[in-house]
C-alpha cells in the first residue's frame, strides 16, 4: 500500500493518496536456510501445533510445495480459519490488537474486550505492519525505515531486542516455513531470509516499483505480489525463488494509473483478488495464467482485503471514502457496502468473526466494526499514522505473515 513515511521524508499525492518514499540501502547473498533459532522475545519451541509436514496432499494442482502442511479442503483453502479454531500453539496467548503507528514510531496494544488502549511501546523507525510468523509463536514489528524487526512474544507481550533487517515494509512466510520473505519496497526485491534470525540467504530482484502485498497459491508452489508504482502484479516461484512473470494491469477509463495494494485469494484456490486504490475496486486475476478475468468496483481508495471467518465474504477496505464493501465470493458480486466514515486501512478480523479490526490510517485511532451490521462498535484514539494492525491470536495452523494470513 502507498507508505506514510516520518519525518524528513517526501509526500507525493498519487490518486488522492498519499506515497512516502525513503532511502535505505543494504546488500546480501544467495544461498539455503540455516537451523532455526529463536529470538529473545518469541516463546520457547511448542510442542503441538502446526509443523512443516508436507501429508498426503489431493492429487493434480494440490500436490503442494515440499514441506508445506496438506491443504483440508481444496473447495475452501480457509477450513483452518473456522471461528474460534485457534492452533494450541496460541490458545493461551492474551487476545489483543497490536497497532504500528507509523509517525509515532510506536506500537498501541488494544484490549479487545474493553476497546482501550492498554499499553504503548516505542519502537524502530516507521513501524508499517505487526506480522505473526510461520510457526505463531512471534510477532515482528516492521520497522521500516529503522531497518529492523522488533519480536514480540505474544503469550505475554513482552517486546524484544530489535533484529537488523534491510528496508522490512512487510514480510511474508513461505507456506512450509522455510524462509520469510521480506518485502523490501524501497530496494524493488524480496529478500529470502532465516525464519528466526532473519539471516539473508537470497535477495531476489523483482524488476518493478513498489512491491507490497501478496498471497500464495493454495498449492503453496507460487505467490502474487503487488507492485504499487509500476502498476503491476508479479509471479514467483517459491521453491526456485524466481520471478515468472509480469502482469500489467489496465488503466480503467477515467481512473488514473492503477495502484495494487492487498491481494487475496479466494478459498476455491482459483481467484486471486487484488485491491486498487486508483482504479477504486478490485480486480480478479488468474494466478495460473497470470490474466485479469474480472473487476469489482468497490469504492474510492481500495486497500484492505480481509475473509470473513465462514469464507463467504470478502471484506474490501475503500480507505479514501471511508467504506467497506463486501464481495461475496460464491458470486463474486458486491453485495452491501457500511460506510463507517474516516480511512479505514489494514487490519483483521477477531478470532470468532464478530469484529472486523480496522486502522484508520489518516485520523490517528483504529475502528472496531461489527460484521454483522456494519456498525462502528468503538473508535479508538491510538498515535499518528497506524497502518497494518494485527489480530492476535487467530484460527489457523500456521500464518503466510502480512497482518495475519493463516491457513
Amino acid at each position: 500500500m502507498s507508505r506514510d513515511r516520518a519525518v524528513g521524508a517526501a509526500r507525493v499525492l498519487v490518486a488522492g493518496s498519499a506515497a512516502l518514499v525513503a532511502l535505505v540501502a543494504c546488500s546480501g547473498s544467495s544461498g539455503t536456510a540455516s537451523a532455526p533459532t529463536h529470538s529473545p522475545a518469541s516463546r520457547p519451541p511448542a510442542t503441538s501445533g502446526a509443523t512443516a509436514s508436507p501429508g498426503t496432499p489431493p492429487a493434480g494442482r494440490w500436490q503442494v510445495l515440499p514441506g508445506m502442511p496438506p491443504v483440508l479442503d481444496p473447495s475452501n483453502i480457509y477450513a483452518a480459519d473456522a471461528p474460534g479454531n485457534i492452533s494450541p500453539v496460541a490458545r493461551h496467548d492474551r487476545p489483543l490488537i497490536y497497532v504500528p503507528n507509523s509517525e509515532s514510531n510506536t506500537v498501541s496494544v488494544i484490549n479487545p474486550r474493553t476497546y482501550k488502549v492498554i499499553a504503548t511501546h516505542r519502537v524502530g523507525a516507521l513501524p508499517q505492519h505487526v506480522t505473526p510468523s510461520w510457526d505463531l509463536r512471534t510477532l515482528y514489528v516492521l520497522n521500516d525505515e529503522g531497518n529492523s524487526v522488533t519480536p514480540i512474544n505474544p503469550a505475554n507481550g513482552r517486546f524484544g531486542k530489535p533484529i537488523p533487517v534491510a528496508d522490512p515494509y512487510n514480510m511474508y512466510f513461505t507456506p512450509n516455513g522455510r524462509y520469510a520473505i521480506v518485502v523490501a519496497e524501497r530496494l524493488n526485491r524480496l529478500d529470502f531470509v532465516n525464519p528466526h534470525t532473519m539471516k539473508l540467504r537470497h535477495a531476489l530482484p523483482v524488476h518493478c516499483q513498489g512491491v507490497d502485498h501478496a498471497d500464495f497459491s493454495a498449492n503453496g508452489r507460487y505467490a502474487i505480489f503487488s507492485c504499487e508504482f509500476s502498476s503491476k502484479l508479479v509471479k514467483i516461484d517459491i521453491q526456485a525463488q524466481k520471478v515468472v512473470g509480469h502482469l500489467s494491469l489496465p488503466k480503467r477509463r477515467g481512473a488514473a494509473m492503477p495502484m495494487p495494494q492487498d491481494v487475496k485469494l479466494s478459498p476455491d484456490g482459483k481467484t486471486f483478488y487484488v485491491a486498487d486504490m486508483a482504479s477504486n475496486g478490485v480486480w480478479m486475476i488468474n494466478g495460473r495464467t497470470l490474466k485479469v478475468i474480472g473487476f469489482r468496483a468497490t469504492g474510492k481508495g481500495a486497500h484492505g482485503l480481509y475473509a470473513s471467518r465462514n469464507s463467504k465474504y470478502l471484506y474490501v477496505s475503500n480507505r479514501d471514502e471511508g467504506s467497506v464493501s463486501l464481495i461475496n465470493l460464491a458470486t463474486t458480486k458486491i453485495v452491501r457496502k457500511w460506510r463507517i466514515g474516516g480511512s479505514p486501512d489494514m487490519g483483521g478480523v477477531s478470532a470468532n468473526g464478530k469484529v472486523l479490526w480496522l486502522s484508520g490510517r489518516y485520523d490517528s485511532v483504529v475502528y472496531a466494526i461489527n460484521t454483522r451490521t456494519g456498525h462502528r462498535i468503538a473508535t479508538i484514539p491510538v498515535g499518528g499514522g497506524p497502518h497494518g494492525l494485527c489480530v492476535y491470536p487467530q484460527p489457523g495452523r500456521y500464518s503466510l505473515g502480512h497482518t495475519g494470513v493463516f491457513r
